[in-house]
């Protein structure tokens, strides 16, 4: 009987944290069994002062290391907020600001690709820019295509992986432009990242999600877990105001079927693995961003149960649908203590 495939399990760790200090962060992951996290909001000091994790100074990188290590903890990918601006500089209403692209790679591209190398992270999430609000994202993707493949190429430079996020509002925001946009970047460090709560916020059902997935399936590098129950009274006009999501749920109970998908996926893992590997990451990913207590267009939070629910939730699927993962063990208590 062949042997399950297996997923590698990480979560934005500044969810699981009331204060997101690095610490509590650290200690809530370690405590379900995670050994991966993206680092994203961090107070590495703990003196009460957040920053993301590109605007740390080199200390600041080197104390963030020194707790990883001394929790067990591993970097997955850095959780960048890279295409979260506008692509053209067009006065749309939107509360999105535009950067001039040499600026953009000169400040926050170059700051995230520090983040990286810093803290040995292999992959690095991002998004496909903002079109001008209210206007159809097909028109835009060229423009995309040159600016992500220039980003991909300085990634490449660092043997960093690109993945591109699903998510409402960009013009990457279902599956079908994703793989567009992945294919005529046509890098081999560029992959795309599956989010079904991203899918399922802007109302879309479960089958409907399955179909995105699909359209993006040959090109995804790794899948966040995210869950989203559709609110039927809500009428969907084209646009998702991210401040007033309310309905993420576990993944085991929302609209994105993500036991459909993941029962597709699990043909497909051994291959993926392989790629991932030989792109100098450690595996494939299932990455927790459950946003159990609420979530925006930056980042979200579940707090430490709301962390321990999403996360129990996805082991009993994963369990369900016959994909292996490891949580901690003994042994790993073992080799922290040095015997």
């Amino acid at each position: 009987m062949a042997a399950n495939p297996e997923v590698l399990l990480s979560a934005f760790a500044d969810e699981a944290a009331n204060r997101k200090t690095a610490i509590e962060q650290m200690s809530s992951l370690a405590a379900l069994g995670l050994k991966f996290y993206s680092p994203r909001f961090v107070d590495v000091t703990g003196n009460g002062t957040v920053k993301h994790v590109v605007e740390l100074d080199d200390e600041e990188l080197k104390q963030l290391a020194a707790i990883h290590e001394e929790y067990g903890m591993s970097v997955a990918s850095i959780g960048s907020r890279i295409g979260k601006v506008k692509l053209v500089d067009q006065e749309d209403g939107s509360h999105n600001k535009f950067v001039p692209f040499d600026e953009y790679m000169a400040g926050e591209v170059a700051q995230t690709v520090r983040a990286a190398v810093a803290l040995n992270a292999k992959l690095i999430r991002g998004f496909s820019f903002y079109q001008p609000k209210g206007e159809e994202p097909e028109r835009y993707v060229d423009q995309a295509v040159e600016r992500v493949g220039e980003i991909a190429d300085e990634f490449a430079k660092h043997g960093i992986v690109y993945g591109l996020e699903v998510e409402a509002n960009l013009i990457g925001q279902n599956g079908r432009l994703l793989a567009e946009l992945a294919t005529k970047i046509n890098r081999d460090n560029l992959v795309v990242i599956f989010d079904g709560g991203n899918l399922s916020s802007q109302n879309m059902s479960p089958v409907q999600c399955f179909e995105e997935y699909e359209a993006m399936r040959p090109h995804i590098g790794w899948i966040h877990i995210k869950d989203y129950a559709i609110d039927s009274s809500l009428e969907w006009k084209g646009y998702v105001d991210e401040e007033r999501l309310k309905n993420f749920v576990p993944s085991n109970i929302g609209d994105s079927g993500h036991e459909m998908i993941l029962r597709d996926f699990r043909e497909h893992i051994p291959a993926l693995d392989e790629r991932m590997r030989r792109l100098g990451g450690p595996g494939v990913f299932l990455e927790l961003e459950p946003h159990l207590k609420g979530g925006g267009q930056f980042g979200g939070f579940s707090g430490p149960d709301g962390m321990g629910v999403a996360v129990r939730a996805l082991c009993s699927l994963l369990d369900y649908v016959n994909i292996d993962y490891r949580l901690r063990t003994m042994q790993d208590i073992r080799e922290l203590r040095g015997f």
